[in-house]
């Protein structure tokens, strides 16, 4: 698993339907986003595979269509700001 192993990896889990209140409470802890065409999409952190089988598991047993599910790289780091030019002024 790649990425920073203390904040885990970043997921993305596309429904094929929309989760109703209760369904989607299972799910407080994860960014849920309704996509077009009755769809939804459940984002997060995981720590480890093991809590996005956890999740994946969940979703079996709502009875909700799993899509896809893929990692998401993170973001580049920002470039580290330009040393002070020595010949400027202070």
């Amino acid at each position: 698993m790649r990425g920073d192993r203390s904040h885990g990896d970043r997921y993305e889990i596309v429904l094929g339907q929309r989760l109703g209140s209760r369904s989607a409470a299972l799910f407080h802890d994860l960014e849920l986003v309704e996509i077009p065409g009755d769809g939804m999409l459940v984002s997060g952190e995981f720590p480890d595979q093991a809590a996005l089988h956890g999740v994946l598991a969940r979703i079996r047993d709502l009875g909700v269509p799993l899509l896809a599910v893929r990692r998401v790289d993170p973001p580049d780091p920002p470039d580290p700001p330009d040393p002070p030019d020595p010949r400027a002024k202070i």
